[in-house]
């Protein structure tokens, strides 16, 4: 319910433009004041609405305290410090000489509106029950990494594909490069033995169902998050325009 609730809010802010079009908009039109003021306002609104939900048990992280609230990232992982507010590597862990990093988004990020509900894994609209995984694997001394898309479920775990690419931070010409070079043939073409085999080297790196609990709530507390800091900035911004 708090995620349906959430998509509600941030939907309300994305459509009040459109329907702002109206007698009543029109009436307030010749005064550039009056519709800052209602924009802010209905802002504010959304806002407050949103800073008032309970969120679903937060992501544990090494400065917090353990609670019964807090979903812990599997061991060996550790949460990557300030992933909540940029994009990219959620967790990482050593495993061997190799390092693994996870990134994760949702499949509402993926598939048009409305296509995730219907979906088998959809749930209706109130959970996040589809996740998907950017692993990489990274050796030193190796320019490239070893990269899984893997679609994450509460009980399974499924690889979408596998190739080799520049590893994150590498300079623009290598990902250019990457671009042309041979990027092996579609996961599901590959000899079933071979697919077997490589749902076992990421089952090694702990690439499971086990991550499915900590980087649902991750999705939950970052979207909460973002939508926060919308509001914020956006009234941040209409308010120095109406005031300058």
């Amino acid at each position: 319910m708090w995620r349906r609730s959430l998509s509600g809010a941030g939907v309300a802010a994305a459509a009040a433009a459109p329907r702002w079009c109206s007698p009543l908009l029109r009436r307030i039109s010749s005064s550039s004041a009056a519709v800052d003021s209602l924009l802010l306002r209905s802002l504010k609104e959304h806002y407050l609405e949103v800073s008032k939900m309970t969120p679903p048990p937060v992501p544990f992280s090494p400065q917090s305290s353990p609670s019964p609230r807090r979903v812990n990232p599997p061991s060996p992982y550790t949460i990557v410090k300030g992933a909540l507010d940029r994009e990219g590597p959620v967790l990482r862990r050593p495993y061997g000489d190799e390092e693994i990093s996870i990134s994760v988004m949702r499949l509402a990020n993926i598939l048009p509106a409305g296509a995730e509900d219907d979906d088998d894994g959809g749930g209706g609209g109130d959970s996040i029950s589809q996740l998907f995984l950017h692993v990489d694997v990274s050796k030193p001394g190796r320019k490239e990494s070893l990269h899984f898309l893997c679609g994450l479920y509460p009980d399974a775990v499924g690889i979408h594909s596998v190739c080799l690419r520049p590893k994150t931070g590498a300079n623009g010409v290598g990902r250019a490069s990457a671009i042309a070079k041979y990027q092996g043939r579609v996961f599901q073409e590959l000899d079933q033995k071979v697919r077997d085999a490589f749902h076992l080297y990421i089952e090694a790196r702990g690439i499971n169902e086990k991550l499915f609990a900590f980087l649902q709530a991750w999705l939950y507390v970052k979207d909460h998050r973002n939508l926060m800091r919308w509001f914020k900035s956006v009234g941040a911004f209409i308010n120095e325009q109406k005031t300058a």
